[in-house]
């Protein structure tokens, strides 16, 4: 499994190594108590329906760089800073990837999750 951005016709691979959160428990979890992830990395929540999402920091050592995604088109993009960051957004879909990952990410793009 990979995300990938698409832009004007051309493809970026976001992350290879992607795991999603699946359960309650893994998306009440999400990266928390985590030291680290790598570089390559992206955590994928997805979601049965289109709502106003939350993320948070607690326990999050590190930034990270999140997407709020509707059919896959970047709503939101916020850089959330290490323990103390707080992100909303309406999304089917998150995805929490290390910081700068998404740098040139904008809203509006394109993500897809294969």
């Amino acid at each position: 499994m990979q995300v990938e951005h698409l832009r004007n016709g051309n493809t970026r691979t976001l992350a290879a190594d992607v795991d999603v959160a699946d359960s309650f428990l893994a998306k009440a979890r999400g990266l928390m108590f985590r030291r680290d992830v790598p570089d390559d990395y992206a955590l994928v929540f997805p979601f049965d329906d289109t709502d106003r999402r939350s993320l948070h920091m607690v326990f999050v050592p590190f930034p990270i760089d999140a997407l709020w995604l509707c059919g896959g088109e970047v709503k939101k993009k916020k850089r959330l800073s290490a323990w103390t960051g707080v992100g909303f957004g309406v999304a089917d879909t998150i995805v929490e990837l290390p910081a700068g990952a998404a740098d040139d990410v904008d809203v509006g793009d394109t993500i897809r999750i294969e």
